[in-house]
Formats: structure tokens, sequence, C-alpha cells
């Protein structure tokens, strides 16, 4: 019998950034697969991918019908928002091609695929609580936006208010020479996971930490390196197995 607290639970995703490496033969993927095969083979394994090319071109909507014919009906597609926003506009002035690029993945969002759309900034780009607060009155509320913040200045109560206000996630990036910290700022929570390897005792962490999260409510998204080997993708599917195992425990 489901209890109360299990139907409050949030949802848990878990992926890696891309799934097109055949370096990944024959660990993660079969040694004979083709590579048009990939994504459906990978959305057997794990339950969400954070696409990455969606930064450098607009996507076209038979490429996206082609990702919705390869998943099931749970898999969920995290964006990476486009760098006319992010890194050519830095976020201002961006109210003509926000719609635009918003327009591009909404079959997405129509098929209820669409995952958090991550909006990362230039790690130049110092604090201004100004001009983050103009560019989220811009954004639907019905866009699942995270932002990921790559100069220091930015993690401040300022911050963490400004995307409390409009319900927009934090991302929590874990990189070799920095790390976000972790706050809950949306009713998801979006981990970007970027060092080359993790222990079997960071694992065992991580899936505590967003334990806690889940409990809470907020559903989560992982997401690892791919590096050259399929170690963040192996390291996915671990911690998904773990989170199934503990919520169903």
């Amino acid at each position: 019998m489901t209890t109360e607290a299990q139907r409050q639970m949030g949802q848990f995703f878990a992926g890696t950034s891309g799934w097109a490496y055949p370096s990944w033969k024959p660990d993660f993927y079969p040694a004979k697969l083709a590579q048009k095969k990939f994504l459906g083979h990978y959305a057997t394994q794990l339950n969400t991918v954070e696409v990455n090319f969606t930064f450098r071109q607009l996507v076209k909507e038979t490429t996206i019908q082609n990702w919705l014919n390869d998943t099931p009906a749970y898999f969920r597609f995290g964006i990476k928002a486009h760098q006319v926003i992010t890194h050519i506009k830095r976020l201002k002035g961006t109210e003509d091609f926000v719609p635009r690029f918003l327009a591009t993945i909404e079959p997405l969002a129509a098929a209820g695929k669409l995952g958090p759309v991550l909006f990362q900034l230039p790690p130049n780009l110092k604090a201004d609580a100004a001009l983050l607060k103009d560019f989220l009155a811009i954004l639907p509320s019905t866009v699942p936006a995270a932002f990921e913040f790559r100069h220091a200045s930015w993690f401040a109560d300022t911050t963490w208010d400004l995307l409390k206000a409009h319900n927009a996630a934090l991302c929590v990036a874990e990189t070799e020479t920095m790390t976000t910290p972790d706050v809950a700022t949306a009713a998801l929570v979006y981990y970007r996971f970027r060092r080359p390897s993790y222990s079997g005792e960071e694992l065992r962490s991580m899936t505590e930490r967003i334990h806690g999260h889940l409990a809470s409510g907020r559903d989560v998204f992982a997401y690892f390196k791919h590096e050259e080997t399929p170690e963040g993708a192996l390291s996915a599917v671990q911690l998904l197995r773990s989170l199934s195992a503990a919520e169903g425990a």
C-alpha cells in the first residue's frame, strides 16, 4: 500500500550530458549497436539526458520528433539554453530571442518530456541582481528553469531570493575547481556532477543529499559529465538504482 509520505516524494531523474558516444561501447552500449539506436538504448538505462548542442544551434522539429519516438513516456530532456541568451547577450536584451528559442523546444513540453532548461552563465559574468531580476521577469512561469552561476560573486542570499521568487532552480555544479552551494530555490533541484570520477563513498553521499530533497517533495535532476569513457553513465545508472531502492524500502 502506498503511504502518504511516498505519494509526496519527488521524482528522481539521472543521466549524462549527451548520449552519442561510441567510446561508451561495450560497457554501456552493446558492441554492435548502431549509433542511431543509441538514444533508445540509453533510455532503457537512464531516464533523462542533458542536451548540450542546443547551446549552439536551434533544434529542428524533425530532430525532436525522433527523440520523442526513441524514448518512453517517463523520459525527460534537459535543455541547455542557447549561447545567444547566456553568452552573447549575457541575459540582456533577450526579449525577442527567448520566445524564439523556447518555441523550438515546445514539442518536448507538449509531449510531457521537457525537463529543466539550463541557463549556464559565463565564468566572467559577475553578480548583477538587477540583470537577473529583469531576465527572470521575461521567462514564462511554465518554463522549468535552472541557472548555473560560474562566478562565485553570485553565491549570496540576494541570488537565492530572486530565484525563489520565480521558482527557478539553482544548478548545483560540482567541478574540480568550484562547487556551488547546495541551496534549494525551486520545486526542482538540478545537479551537474562534473568531476572526472566519483568514489563509492561520494556516490553514497550524493544519494543521501538527493533523498533529502526527494523527501521534501522536490523533483531532482542529476547529470554526470560524459568524458570519453562510460564512467559517468555508469555512475548515473548506479545512482538511479540506489535511489530507486531507497524509495522502495
